[in-house]
């Protein structure tokens, strides 16, 4: 019994990487980063993070979160049909060509999905080359995918609340009023590695109580699936980090809901359907309050009164080694007071073997920092600011 369940567990793992999901998401993240960069380098001549930022987050943290969920999915017994594992992938790479990154939510991938199945059942449809999955499939599965749906929104909810602040990208817009201001951008992708029971000859479950969640099959197959979480959003009337692990913790209870509602499924498989609409419905609604809050509010990164409004920080500058936080303000720089980019500058040339700047945090409290400043530091000390309307044009021309 052991021997058969590390076959199917090896036998998984390879059908993984053959998975044309697994390559597709590697190149999207790829294509995200260099977008950025590209933006980054327009707005400010420089980038913040490298090219490869977002393909370093897209598999270490979905990697473990992965694990966990396959233990769950495993140990419950949640069996879910191959052509479910077909149409998801199928609908990744379709919301993918929208170039809009948020479709790749598990509620509009997994959800598209599940309504799929019905119609494929109802009409009794198939796929050439798959013609067998798509003709086992009953009522009985559709529950089961619920619950996997749920699992991955409340996966998709803590990736955001951990990871999605973290390199959020910022950029110059323009306010109503046709003045400079920032905001910062996040699209993230996340590649969530989870294993899946699949009706077919390969392995006898050990016990008579599992899976509990079964679809009446006596044998399963273990496969490992590259899921896509994708995240979009744009953030101008508060601090990124505030308002990202925020959509993150209501992420997290909508799929608590999902998942507690999901399992009513089994005894009442209609209500799958509702269930399954409430998930993509709440995950846009979500979405929409987010947008709505931040459009009332008044932009964050604009132009201070009191000195200059930090939009972004270079990592391993000067600026990032001396501990400076995007949302700060500097009000002083070597003791002279500051209102502008060039007066910052101006004042550090005064002294130029130290830096000593008065900062005012997020909190609105006076902290000095310093630094000693040696040779071959950039001299603008890796700070990004809202540039003044003449220098935006220039950045705009060149």
């Amino acid at each position: 019994m052991v021997q058969i369940w590390l076959v199917e567990l090896l036998k998984g793992v390879g059908r993984f990487f053959l998975h044309p999901v697994f390559y597709y998401l590697l190149f999207l993240a790829g294509i995200l980063g260099v977008s950025r960069v590209k933006r980054e380098r327009k707005n400010f001549h420089i980038r913040a993070y490298d090219a490869y930022f977002e393909l370093r987050q897209l598999l270490p943290l979905g990697f473990l979160t992965g694990l966990v969920l396959s233990i769950v999915a495993v140990v419950a017994g949640i069996a879910v049909p191959f052509a479910a594992i077909l149409l998801i992938a199928a609908f990744t790479l379709l919301w993918s060509f929208t170039t809009t990154i948020r479709l790749l939510s598990p509620a509009y991938t997994v959800g598209s999905a599940f309504f799929s199945l019905i119609i494929f059942a109802e009409n009794n449809w198939s796929v050439p080359f798959f013609s067998k999955a798509f003709h086992s499939i009953g009522e009985k599965v559709y529950p089961s995918v619920v619950v996997v749906l749920a699992l991955l929104l409340i996966a998709e909810g803590f990736l955001i609340y951990k990871n999605a602040s973290i390199g959020t990208s910022p950029k110059l817009v323009k306010s109503k009023r046709g003045q400079n201001v920032g905001a910062h951008v996040v699209k993230r992708l996340w590649m969530l590695p989870m294993f899946l029971l699949i009706p077919g000859d390969a392995l006898h479950l050990p016990f008579a109580w599992w899976p509990v969640f079964q679809l009446g099959a006596h044998r399963y197959s273990l496969i490992l699936v590259p899921f896509s979480i994708g995240f979009q959003q744009q953030v101008q009337g508060m601090l990124p980090k505030e308002s990202i692990q925020l959509l993150g913790r209501r992420v997290i209870v909508l799929g608590v809901f999902t998942a507690i509602l999901s399992i009513a499924g089994y005894w009442y498989p209609l209500m799958s359907i509702g269930v399954t609409a409430f998930a993509v419905i709440g995950r846009e609604l979500l979405t929409l309050m987010q947008r709505v809050r931040d459009d009332s509010l008044p932009f964050y990164f604009s132009k201070k009164n009191n000195g200059l409004m930090i939009l972004g920080i270079i990592p391993e500058s000067p600026a990032s080694k001396m501990g400076l936080q995007v949302g700060e303000v500097i009000s002083k720089a070597n003791s002279v007071v500051v209102r502008d980019e060039k007066t910052l500058y101006e004042a550090l040339q005064k002294n130029r073997a130290h830096c000593k700047l008065d900062v005012l945090d997020t909190n609105g409290e006076v902290r000095f920092v310093q630094r000693a400043l040696f040779e071959g530091d950039h001299h603008e000390l890796g700070i990004l600011f809202v540039q003044d309307e003449r220098k935006y044009d220039d950045e705009r021309i060149g």
